[in-house]
């Protein structure tokens, strides 16, 4: 183990808990809620009437409910359309209500900088630096470009999941594969388990590689497996592993559970 690999490692441990902890990081989320369940357009704990107009939500309030639209307080109607997550244009006093679609229905997450998760935090649980979990990946596309799978998501519904190839590797002696997704940047996401899952860690977690070479290489470091979002409120929808990606030996590294 080298003292840069281990402090650098130990600078990302921190920033994930700084951003994790942050007044609208995941721990703020206290409620995600589906404008089409509630027809009348009232949404729990949340004021004003939302309503789906077209590929727009309406919102309408009165002075009363205490919103403020971009930064200004808020009375009559104005359209919508999906924030860039955890910024709002709607807010509540320090609350954001959060305007989301996901595969064409429309949704509005509250963020509470005061959220009792967010208060009650202590750390992640991570395992310290071990130059064994980082390995040599080769990335391959899928022939037909993409791939999607429907998936369980943390709620209980069904998801779409859109896969661009494999990454292969070697690990503790073991040739094993993950199926991954490809990020706009082009680094490439796993959704994994493995057999500490459920038991000394999180039921999944995420893991993140450099987008690859030109010749599909990149490095896959299980040092930097972190906690899924749904790990630190439960309001977050997050895609269970796809078939495949269930690796039978235990992964005892990177970040393990909630503190």
């Amino acid at each position: 183990m080298t003292a840069d690999a281990s402090g650098d490692w130990k600078r990302w441990h921190e920033h994930r808990v700084e951003t994790v902890s942050a007044p609208y990081g995941p721990l703020a989320l206290t409620g995600t809620n589906w404008i089409e369940d509630h027809p009348e357009g009232r949404l729990p704990g949340v004021p004003g009437v939302w309503a789906v107009d077209g590929d727009t939500v309406l919102l309408t309030a009165t002075e009363a409910d205490g919103l403020a639209v971009d930064g200004e307080p808020f009375a009559g109607e104005v359209r919508l359309a999906a924030d860039r997550e955890p910024s709002a244009r709607v807010t509540l006093g320090e609350r954001r209500l959060v305007v989301l679609i996901r595969e064409g229905v429309w949704g509005v997450r509250d963020y509470d900088p005061a959220a009792e998760t967010r208060r009650t935090f202590l750390g992640i649980d991570a395992a310290a630096y071990d130059p064994r979990w980082s390995v040599p990946g080769r990335f391959t596309p899928y022939d037909d470009d993409r791939r999607t799978v429907r998936v369980d998501t943390a709620d209980g519904v069904e998801r779409a999941l859109v896969l661009a190839g494999e990454l292969a590797f070697t690990l503790a002696g073991e040739d094993l594969t993950l199926q991954v997704a490809e990020q706009a940047d082009g680094r490439l996401w796993a959704v994994f388990s493995d057999a500490t899952s459920g038991v000394s860690s999180y039921r999944f977690r995420f893991l993140y590689s450099a987008a690859p070479a030109a010749d599909g290489s990149t490095t896959v470091d299980f040092n930097r497996a972190q906690l899924p979002p749904c790990a630190f409120a439960d309001h977050f929808i997050c895609p269970f592993p796809p078939p495949g990606n269930r690796l039978g030996l235990g992964v005892d590294a990177g970040e393990r559970i909630v503190a």
